[in-house]
């Protein structure tokens, strides 16, 4: 994801970014970065072609300004500015991929994902049935609902752990939890059971993407912590607990890794994970040179391991 400081806004810088990346992993990883652009009302359709013609960039984020972590440059007004750089994405088959949440003070958190829906992206989808769309991380009916009354290929969802399993009472629990706290905020618990339905169902709609927020503990546990769950080192796991409770383990790899590729165009992996029922502990955080990060989880034994095939 491109929400960085400065944000990735360019496709000399998404370059510039995938090098850093690839020179700090292992020599013996195959991990292939697809870069991301961050969408802001200075984006040209120009950019859009050098995006695609580069052959790295895979998506474009839009973050309406103000709505989560390093969001300050996002888009103050899609349709007035951004409409010709939509257009030229659906041109391209470059998808748009969506914080979906308005920033309207006036509209109380928990409806800010439902309001997004009914006044841009409803319209959007009207006006460019032909733009690519991926609703990232979802957290109500609402979501699930517009997801499917869409154009399957066309418009698809991904989905969190803490949002298959956790609602919003898991913020206040024994006091404030700001380790369960991320945007989109958790909702209702009928929000919660209406996505579990949808991702155990089978439908290729939706597709697993963590949306994990490595942030220094100092960063949560303060006056003002910032919004971001740890889930990487849990993932698989808790994706593994909510298909099993669910009686659709036998659904949960085409979940992980067939849809979201599949909705891309690009190639299965190849390469396997194994998961194994059998109980381990979440270490209570895990030390960088950075400061410590609490996983999500943290000090609590869980079900499945997820092993190297």
């Amino acid at each position: 994801m491109p929400n960085l400081k400065p944000p990735i806004t360019t496709t000399s810088a998404a370059v510039a970014y995938r090098e850093s990346i690839l020179k700090a992993i292992p020599k013996d990883s195959n991990f292939n970065p697809l870069m991301t652009l961050y969408l802001t009302d200075m984006t040209t359709p120009d950019e859009i072609k050098l995006a695609k013609k580069s052959g790295l960039v895979y998506g474009v984020k839009l973050y309406p300004a103000g709505a989560t972590t390093n969001s300050q440059d996002g888009v103050t007004d899609i349709f007035g500015n951004c409409f010709s750089v939509l257009e030229e994405m659906a041109e391209k088959n470059l998808p748009l991929l969506v914080h979906g949440e308005v920033t309207n003070s006036n509209i109380d958190i928990f409806d800010r994902e439902k309001v997004f829906i009914e006044t841009i992206l409803e319209p959007l989808v009207q006006r460019l049935p032909q733009l690519k769309v991926v609703m990232e991380h979802i957290t109500t009916a609402d979501a699930v609902k517009f997801v499917e009354s869409c154009k399957e290929g066309y418009v698809a969802a991904t989905v969190t752990p803490q949002h298959l399993l956790l609602n919003r009472n898991a913020l206040f629990q024994s006091g404030l939890q700001p380790h369960n706290y991320c945007l989109p905020v958790l909702k209702r618990e009928i929000h919660r059971q209406a996505i579990v339905s949808a991702v155990t169902s089978g439908s290729k709609r939706f597709f697993l993407g963590t949306d994990s927020a490595p942030h220094d503990r100092r960063n949560k546990e303060c006056s003002c912590g910032c919004a971001g769950i740890y889930n990487s080192p849990v993932a698989l796991s808790l994706y593994a607990k909510v298909f099993e409770e669910a009686g659709a383990l036998d659904k949960l790899e085409a979940f992980t890794s067939f849809n979201g590729p599949d909705f891309y165009g690009l190639p299965r992996n190849k390469l396997k994970i194994r998961l194994r029922k059998a109980p381990w502990k979440v270490p209570d955080y895990l030390s960088f040179p950075f400061g410590d990060i609490v996983p999500m989880f943290a000090g609590e034994t869980l079900e499945w391991e997820a092993l190297p095939c």
